[in-house]
């Protein structure tokens, strides 16, 4: 059972599979494929001849990476930014059902993105395959390295915050607070002077980065009619995105990022916008993106 040929037959066939896991724990489909390549090494340098259950020990082999990835992410504190979120990664190779993991990535969807940073390591990995792929606690207990009852713990911590989040996510202040920014974001890039009066507050103000150079020389400014015209017929590479569990957005135009704007609305009008451009303090964020 140890042919490099049998078990690269093996590990292709669950490939798939282990993306998805990958892709569910660390919310890049690029890290996910890192993941799912270490997996490979690891599996090809151990002894599989008494493993009974090939798909089982491989989501093991996986997850346990996961783990290793998101704790070094999180010394690092490096959490996710602006890691995109692609179309779920389904597989029909070995055995599972696409239709049912698009149903699954929807019922986690912007609840998910809204806690991924703030879950840690051990709470993430116990969330995830108990939730989303129905492992037991005491197929999970050993891959974080504590007991079963500590695993169902940090599950159940987890899914308290997923479900909070949920919970925002569907209130209608949160509904509202996205169509104002989308809303903003519209006027911006077709340079709709009047849609921007509209949703700003009189008295709104914009914070710029210093770290940003075109505006360094204007770090403040203040009132309606100056903000608009400092964002009318821009802003073509913004989308809305996720920062601190509220809207953002992101201006990135082809997919260069050069800041994120943060947004304070208060009576369905934005009273004050906050640009960070600072790389070091965009890492501090909880950023994530949204699905349209």
């Amino acid at each position: 059972m140890d042919d490099p040929q049998w078990l690269a037959e093996h590990f292709e066939t669950h490939r798939n599979h282990l993306k998805t896991v990958a892709y569910r724990m660390l919310g890049s489909l690029n890290e996910a494929e890192d993941a799912v390549q270490e997996s490979w090494i690891r599996f090809s340098r151990t002894d599989s001849s008494k493993v009974e259950n090939m798909g089982g020990w491989l989501t093991t082999i996986v997850s346990r990476v996961c783990l290793d990835m998101l704790r070094a992410r999180k010394s690092r504190r490096e959490e996710l930014t602006l890691a995109g979120v692609p179309e779920p990664v389904n597989s029909q190779q070995d055995g599972s059902d696409p239709e049912q993991e698009a149903l699954l990535a929807d019922s986690v969807g912007l609840a998910m993105l809204m806690v991924l940073g703030n879950l840690n390591p051990s709470e993430r990995i116990a969330f995830v395959l108990h939730d989303i792929f129905a492992l037991s606690f005491s197929e999970i207990a050993p891959i974080i390295g504590c007991n079963e009852v500590a695993a169902r713990q940090l599950a159940s911590r987890a899914r308290r915050r997923v479900q909070g989040a949920k919970a925002t996510a569907d209130s209608e202040e949160f509904k509202r607070k996205r169509e104002l920014v989308d809303a903003f974001l519209t006027a911006s890039r077709s340079g709709d002077f009047v849609k921007l009066l509209s949703v700003l507050d009189p008295d709104v103000v914009l914070r710029q980065d210093p770290a940003f150079p075109p505006v360094a020389a204007w770090p403040l400014v203040h009132g309606a009619e100056a903000v608009a015209k400092g964002f009318a017929g821009r802003a073509q590479g913004a989308r809305p995105i996720l920062i601190n569990g509220s809207v953002g957005a992101v201006v990135a135009p082809r997919g260069n990022m050069l800041f994120v704007l943060e947004f304070k609305i208060v009576e369905g009008k934005i009273t004050e916008i906050e640009m960070i451009a600072e790389q070091s303090r965009i890492r501090q964020l909880d950023v994530a993106e949204m699905k349209e």
